[in-house]
Formats: C-alpha cells, structure tokens, sequence
C-alpha cells in the first residue's frame, strides 16, 4: 500500500491515533536509516532531503589527496572562517595511505574542540540544523559532527520589563547557549544539573531543563520532564507555548508558572528547589512551581535592605486592591451606597456628573476601556511615538471627555489612579489577570453594590484556593497556613533569619543556612 493510500486510509478510520496520522503524513522513513559505507549515496539520500535549500552547502573535497569526503554545512549557521583553517585545510593537505588512517587523522588533524559521530540522517539532519557541520568521508559508515556552529546573537543587555535600581545588569538573550552560560556564572557548582531535550516537529526547538540536585525534589523533575515530552506540536517558537502546554489549569487567568529575563531570578529561584526551563530562541525563562506571591516579589527587595524590601511590599499588596476594587468602589458607592460617602464630597461628585448622561457604570467601562487601549496602542506602538500617543492621548481624550459631558472629572481621576496602581505589579502577566478581573467585579457592583463585590471577591478566593502549580497550593504558605515560610511573604525578613526553603514538595532539602548568622559585633572574632 502506498504512502497516498494509507493516508487516504487513516483519514476516514476514526482508530487511528492522532501520533499514527502524522507518522504516516509527515515523517520520511529514510531520515531513520543509518549511513552505508558508500559515500555518493549518502550524499545523494542528503541532497534530496535538502532540495530547494539554496543556504545548504555540500563542500566535496580529497582527504589526503586520495579519499573522497564531503562537507555538509547551512551558510550563515556554521563559522566557515574555522572550518577552512581547522577542518578543510588540515585534512586535503595530509598525506593519507589507507582508510584504516582515517580515524587517526580526524582525531589528530581536525583542530576543533568538539568532535562527535553521527550514526544517522537523522542525526546529521539535527547537528546540521543546529550549525555544526557534517563532514562525510567514503568508505565510513559514520559521520563525523564538528562544534563549529557560528549564529549571530543579540548582547547581553539589562531586562527592560525587570529593570532594577540595584542589582545585577545582565538578562537572558535568544541564545541558549549564552542563557546557560549566565546560570553557570551564578551557580557553579556542578550540583547544577541540566536536561536537553528537542521540541517540535519542524521546528526542532532545544529546551534544557535546569535543576540543583539535592534541592529540587526527584518526583518534580520527573514530572517536568514527564510533562515536557508529551508536547506534540509543529513548532514551539516561544516560551510561552511551553507555558500552555504544561501548566495544570489552562482556563485561570492566573499565571501558574512564572517568567523571568533576570539570571538572578531564575538562579534564587533554582537555590530554592525549583526548576528553570529555558527555550532556545527566547530570553524568558519559565520557573515551577510558582504561587501567588511570588508575582508581587520583585528582585530588588533582596538587594535593598529589608525595612526598605518590606515597605515596597506593603505598597504593592496596597496597591493590588486599588487597581483591582477602586473602579467598582466608586460605582457601587455613587450606585447604591451614598450615605458611605461625606456630605460636601457627595454635593461635589454630583455637581461633575450633573451634565454626565450615563450611569457610572457606562461611564466606568468607558474610560477603563479608552485607558487599556492606549496603554495597548503605546506598547505596539514605536518607541519614538509610543509614548507620545499615550501621554498625549489620555490628556486630551480625558480633557475633552469631561469637557463634552460624557464623562465627569472624578472618574476620571479613579481611573488614572487605577492605571497607575496596575502600573506597580512587578510582573506583566500577574497585571493583565487582575484588569481582565476588574471588569467582571465593575459589572457585579452596578448591579450589586458593595455585596457584588464582596461576590467577586469570594468567587476569586475560591478559584485561587483550587489552583496548583505542580501540586503546590497556589495559596501558599499563607493558605495551607505555614508559619516559618511567612518570612518572605507579607514582608522581608533580614536574609540571616531566613533559615530555610521554600516546602514545596514533601521531601526537600530544608535548611539553606545554619543558626547564628545575625551580626553581633559584640561577639569578636574566634
């Protein structure tokens, strides 16, 4: 049966497993074969997986001055600089008997750091598409992979979404070979342990998989892992379809792993007992397990000094209820509930709604509507007039809204104030959950009042009460309720009293400092 039948076939036969159709559809067969000893057919078998690839070069040449070799590179992937100097030069240039010489001279000639073998087309199809090239020698059933790969890469600059006023400079790039190094360079000891595995049919993305043995429990990396290679997908070109694909509830909007461009981060994080999953292509991180407060934590509070670290944290959960209750307040209040508000500010909120045709809550979504699209118009916007459109745009929209009537003065000062607030949540994601929820709870106070939002409230509540982030309460440590963990979470406590980790799994490597660290002057020295 051929190969347009079979697909024919599985197409109408409802037995077929989704895995079956793409086998039958999408694999070649001969990219599975190993190489044969005949150097013109495995060229051949390469060239026809490569047709219509301009950038793929087959570079044919003499080892020796007598057997025939073919290199195989991607133009622009692989440094063809090396690769004349280290591979093409030495090897035509040495005088070779026999094939039994090969070995000796690959391993004493080439001058690369990194030599391997490849056994398959498959294989070569993965060192190729990774930059290393491929060199092809006739009468050798194998290949040999040179570490020669050479891709422009962005430079290390600071994270602009986690800028900080003191801490470490650096961030995470699109190379995730840079990306390993700047993990390395936070944590060297050779405890740091890391996972390479390929995602993506096509696309053939590296993911590496970072933990600390000893720290990290075996029963979360396995589940990592295990959650990692059940993705069956064309391509991943992002972090984020990562993110989708292994977080435990898909439906919250609630980010249940958390993403980061600070080395720093995702290193305090790993000394922690969690895991780090980095993508190649991509500067954000993924970290797991996470829980809510960790998306009000920021990196600067562990490099200022506690008292300091602990006010800005109060400031941000302060600042969490205004962007998400101040809107529906404000219309529950001039709704339902006027005696809550003094009699000179009710007469005087009246006075500005007096030529306002619509009830606060129209007015609400209008505003709250024009704010998030100018704050979506000046991120997609460029740089040079982004900001422009939305300072510009919300003064003049603001001042002719409240000059046309449609909408009155105060409520536009609730909304900026709203903006402003969202404006300090650390993290991005974190921000957008609580404006899509500040819509649902304006509703439920203009129909409502103060119960619809005290409904809101509950309903929010119980949702965060079920979430899990790899089998860790979402909630926690404040709900299940543990008392030594809440050092690093209402405020920040002094880094000498933070004797222990994180429980995030049931065994965990407790301790990450001994007792008697508080400095003492009074003490001396031994």
């Amino acid at each position: 049966m051929n190969l347009r039948k079979k697909l024919r076939k599985s197409q109408f036969n409802p037995d077929n497993t989704v895995q079956e159709q793409q086998d039958a559809s999408i694999k070649q067969p001969i990219e599975q074969d190993r190489l044969s000893g005949i150097l013109l057919e495995n060229e051949q078998v390469l060239k026809t997986i490569y047709s219509d690839c301009s950038d793929v070069v087959f570079r044919s040449f003499l080892i020796g001055h007598r057997t025939q070799a073919c290199l195989l590179y991607i133009e622009g992937m692989s440094n063809t600089e090396e690769i004349d100097k280290s591979v093409l030069t030495p090897l035509m240039q040495q005088d070779i008997l026999n094939l039994s010489d090969i070995q000796t001279v690959l391993s004493e000639k080439i001058v690369v750091s990194k030599v391997t073998q490849a056994n398959t087309f498959q294989e070569i199809i993965q060192q190729v598409s990774a930059g290393n090239p491929v060199i092809l020698i006739d009468g050798q059933a194998k290949a040999i992979v040179t570490g020669l790969a050479k891709m422009e890469k962005r430079s290390i600059e600071e994270p602009i979404a986690e800028s900080v006023v003191r801490g470490p400079r650096d961030g995470f790039t699109e190379t995730l070979k840079v990306n390993t190094t700047l993990l390395r360079r936070k944590i060297k000891s050779p405890k740091l342990k890391i996972k390479s595995l390929s995602v993506g049919r096509y696309s053939q993305t590296q993911i590496a998989l970072f933990y600390i043995e000893g720290l990290a429990d075996q029963s979360l990396i396995d589940e990592v892992n295990n959650r990692l290679n059940r993705i069956e997908i064309d391509g991943i070109l992002e972090s984020g379809y990562i993110e989708e694909f292994i977080e435990d509830n898909s439906f919250s909007p609630f980010p249940q792993i958390l993403n980061t461009e600070r080395p720093d981060v995702a290193a305090s994080n790993l000394l922690e007992g969690r895991v780090v999953i980095l993508v190649d292509g991509t500067p954000f991180a993924l970290i797991a397990p996470t829980t809510l407060y960790s998306l009000f934590q920021s990196a600067e509070d562990y490099y200022q000094r506690f008292i300091i670290g602990t006010l800005i944290r109060w400031l941000r959960y302060f600042f969490l209820l205004i962007a998400l209750l101040l809107p529906s307040s404000y219309v529950a209040i001039l709704t339902f509930h006027h005696e809550m508000v003094p009699t000179t500010l009710l007469l005087s909120v009246a006075k500005s709604r007096e030529e306002v045709p619509f009830p606060a809550l129209i007015e609400a979504l209008i505003m709250e509507i024009t704010f998030e699209a100018l704050r979506e118009a000046g991120i997609h916007l460029p740089k040079q007039v982004g900001s422009a459109v939305s300072i510009v745009g919300a003064l003049v929209i603001g001042q002719a809204a409240v000059s046309s009537g449609l909408v009155s003065a105060p409520m536009v000062m609730v909304v900026a104030i709203t903006g402003i607030a969202s404006f300090a949540i650390p993290r991005y994601n974190a921000a957008i959950a609580i404006r899509m929820l500040r819509f649902p709870i304006m509703f439920l106070a203009g129909t409502l009042g103060l119960l619809g939002i005290m409904l809101g409230l509950i309903t929010i509540i119980i949702h965060l009460s079920t979430l899990r982030s790899f089998g860790v309460p979402y909630l926690s440590p404040m709900a299940p309720m543990k008392g030594s963990e809440m050092k690093d979470v209402l405020v920040r406590a002094p880094w000498w009293s933070l004797k222990t980790r994180p429980r995030l799994t049931g065994n965990y490597n407790q301790y990450r400092q001994p007792n008697g660290q508080k400095p003492d002057p009074s003490k001396g020295t031994d």
